[in-house]
């Protein structure tokens, strides 16, 4: 069970070598690093599916429910999602529902984020894995910050299409799901051009709001 085995601190990342607490204090707030080296995302964020880096190794599902009981593994995991949240310039304002906000260098973070969309492929890896080990409750707050950021406030148009093509389409439970594409579909201009869910369920959001403003 490599990837377990890394999380609880018993071997390293491969090839680079590097002990989980090392990402963790050493690597934390290194943005250069985070940004140009490209073969330790697979293992801070495991997946049944593989990646680049050839030398990390998929999940299991007898690996999945071992890290599952790890409560060493799943703090560590958390720590990761922090780290990387650092780098994009995103801090988490309540851990127990996974709220986010912008971080004081949020700017200068999102220019990096627009200006190098590969993270758009990172970011889509971290929501499936903390779908995989035991975070999915963060999983729809993540989708809603980007989804804010993108529509509502404009902050980062170059990734617009991965939230809404690949973000929102990770989200395990169908119920948040579904609140993500009406949050999407009502920010989105020009509605006709909404293609992320039928039109028949457009109807329905459109008859939602209207039932909502004549209760208000």
């Amino acid at each position: 069970m490599p990837n377990l085995s890394f999380y609880t601190g018993r071997t390293c990342s491969l090839p680079d070598g590097v002990h989980i607490s090392v990402f963790h204090k050493e690597w934390y707030g290194n943005y250069e690093d985070l940004e140009h080296v490209h073969t330790f995302i697979q293992w801070l964020f495991p997946l049944q599916e593989p990646g680049m880096n050839h030398e990390a190794k998929t999940l299991t599902p007898e690996e999945i429910q071992e890290f599952l009981r790890s409560d060493d593994a799943k703090q560590n995991l958390l720590k990761s999602y922090k780290l990387m949240l650092d780098f994009y310039g995103i801090e988490m304002s309540d851990e127990e529902t996974g709220e986010l906000q912008k971080a004081t260098h949020w700017e200068q973070r999102f220019n990096n984020l627009n200006s190098h969309t590969h993270n758009s492929l990172r970011i889509t890896r971290i929501l499936k894995c903390l779908g995989t080990l035991g975070f999915q409750h963060y999983q729809a707050p993540l989708v809603h910050f980007f989804l804010n950021e993108t529509l509502v406030q404009g902050l980062l148009p170059n990734i617009r299409e991965s939230v809404l093509n690949y973000f929102v389409f990770a989200v395990l439970d169908k119920k948040k799901r579904r609140e993500l594409i009406e949050f999407a579909y009502r920010h989105y201009d020009p509605k006709e051009e909404f293609v992320w869910c039928p039109k028949k369920i457009q109807e329905s959001f459109k008859t939602s709001s209207v039932s909502l403003q004549s209760q208000s």
